[in-house]
């Protein structure tokens, strides 16, 4: 069966509303007993993630790597990590993943290595071999001090001097991650050849990493904030990061003439797509400026959904000002990853139901594509972790005020009856918490009131209406705690308008609503709202969707 067929319902721009399961290789499925999950794990549970019903997988890295950033400090862009498999376990994945109908994105950490790459050995040699200036290096001031005041993501100056050199190179995340020079072409042509090795593999697309990070500008100190920020990737009071406006140090202008070389070479692969992830004070501006005109990325997502704020009234502020800023471009939403506690505890939602259920009706109704995290779908809970078990090294350096990354990076859990969940024969890497036990996929599979095929019903139904997936959208004004929104697809005849409302209130609600809104015949179980007769009454934290006619947009003073 060739792509077209497989993938006919979507063609070439597939990734457009596309929904794309992240697996976190470590704590997937482990095939080998060593206690740490692996390609051929994740290839054995392929027929588990293609009846949720997503599009698509996205791989979190599973390259050679010393593993001090859990394979985000890369060593060889072009094997994979015995931990994880071999080459031709890869090719296997994409095999069958594509026989399943499953398109296949992965990590590509691109603004940074390991100091373990080759590239870095030779850089950090001397100061005239070729490329001693593949990496970003600088001399101390006068006194022996940084050449800037930039702060690391992970705490600390992000200069480290380097003796054989005695220089200072830049390492936005760990010191063992040194940045790429992106300001020489010879960088930017050899990392864009790692990216066509995926590519020729056969790989339909790329997640990529901290995008933002890839040029730095001018060495010039960045200036105080003079409020603490927070929201990216766990940065707290107690971590200077915040503490600064990141002027020079990311999302440099020149970045964008990079992403263009990058969709260049993708659009010599038709059917391949690019999302990256932004971290930024700006970051609905820089997703916007990433991903308009058409030669840029395709879609990018930000830490905007990702922080504690999950109030109609801060959602309505966020997802309205994306639309007024993206034009063209086109954005990604995720509720959760592998650098964030777990939505179910960040958003209050722990043992209830109903409001993980409101949670991914509010996800997959919004206009653009969606990365659901592992483990979301069954309702995992962040794990309590002690620090003698964490192997974050972002939490081992901010404990106790910040616990890292490893309570959201856990192992899934397949059954609740068999020790470690059924994930692995030996002790895995980070402990199967016993509240996950209850979750656990077997628990929840045969149940037809449960989260996990809550999931699969509304997805399934997302793919019937073209307006959830590419309709453009229109948002309501938020009134007692109910947001509400149209989705509206003109393109394809007949064409669709959906009018859904989400109440986020603890108690029910009972609306004046448009008297053409009529209920869908196909709504999943979740959609638990009943119009009738120009009203509409919502349950507590309910869910309803309506069909309306086309011709107009709808009136509804709520």
């Amino acid at each position: 069966m060739n792509p077209q067929q497989i993938f006919g319902r979507q063609g070439q721009e597939w990734w457009r509303g596309a929904v794309i399961y992240q697996i976190y290789p470590r704590s997937f499925m482990d095939s080998n007993g060593d206690g740490i999950g692996d390609l051929p794990g994740i290839i054995d549970k392929l027929d588990y993630i293609a009846s949720l019903n997503v599009d698509a997988i996205w791989l979190s890295p599973f390259f050679t790597s010393p593993m001090k950033d859990f394979g985000y400090d890369v060593a060889d862009y072009r094997d994979v990590d015995p931990m994880f498999g071999t080459l031709a376990d890869f090719d296997r994945l994409v095999e069958a993943a594509h026989a399943r109908g499953l398109k296949v994105t992965i990590d590509q950490v691109l603004s940074h290595t390991s100091d373990q790459h080759p590239w870095f050995a030779e850089s950090r040699a001397s100061r005239d071999n070729p490329k001693a200036d593949w990496y970003v290096w600088a001399e101390p001031k006068a006194d022996g001090s940084p050449p800037t005041n930039w702060q690391s993501v992970f705490g600390g100056s992000s200069w480290q001097w380097d003796t054989r050199r005695c220089q200072y190179y830049l390492h936005n995340f760990l010191a063992s991650q040194p940045d790429l020079n992106f300001r020489n072409p010879t960088v930017v042509e050899a990392i864009l050849d790692e990216v066509r090795f995926w590519l020729d593999r056969g790989v339909d697309g790329f997640r990529l990493d901290a995008v933002n990070f890839c040029t730095h500008g001018e060495l010039k100190d960045n200036p105080p904030r003079g409020e603490l920020a927070e929201g990216f990737l766990g940065v707290r009071h107690d971590n200077p990061y915040g503490y600064q406006l990141h002027l020079h140090d990311k999302t440099q202008p020149e970045n964008l003439a990079f992403l263009e070389r990058l969709r260049a070479l993708l659009d010599e692969y038709p059917g391949t797509t690019s999302v990256g992830e932004v971290g930024d004070d700006d970051s609905l501006n820089v997703m916007a400026a990433y991903t308009q005109g058409g030669n840029r990325l395709h879609m990018a997502y930000s830490f905007d959904l990702l922080g504690e704020r999950h109030d109609p009234a801060f959602l309505h502020r966020t997802m309205t000002a994306m639309e007024e800023r993206i034009g063209d471009g086109w954005p990604c939403w995720a509720l959760g990853n592998h650098d964030v506690p777990r939505v179910a505890t960040r958003w209050g939602a722990e043992g209830n139901r109903d409001k993980l259920r409101l949670y991914l009706a509010f996800l997959l109704t919004q206009r653009g594509s969606v990365c659901l995290y592992q483990g979301e779908e069954l309702g995992l809970t962040e794990a309590e972790l002690t620090l003698e078990q964490l192997a974050d090294p972002a939490g081992i350096t901010f404990w106790p005020a910040y616990k890292g990354r490893d309570g959201c990076r856990t192992p899934h859990p397949w059954s609740g009856d068999i020790r470690h969940g059924e994930f692995s024969q030996a002790d895995p890497w980070l402990p199967v918490p016993d509240e996950h036990l209850a979750l656990a996929m077997d628990r929840q599979d045969e149940d037809p009131g449960s989260l996990l095929n809550a999931y699969r019903d509304f997805l399934a139904f997302r793919r019937e209406h073209v307006a959830l997936v590419k309709g453009e959208v229109r948002y309501h004004p938020v009134r007692d705690g109910v947001l509400c929104l149209e989705r509206h697809y003109p393109a394809r005849q007949p064409s669709e308008r959906l009018l859904v409302a989400l109440n986020f209130g603890d108690a029910p609600r009972d609306l004046a609503a448009p008297r053409e809104a009529a209920p869908l015949d196909d709504a999943p179980a979740l959609v638990n709202g009943r119009w009738q007769d120009g009203r509409l009454q919502l349950p507590p934290h309910g869910v309803a969707i309506a069909r309306c006619p086309t011709g107009e947009e709808i009136t509804w003073d709520i």
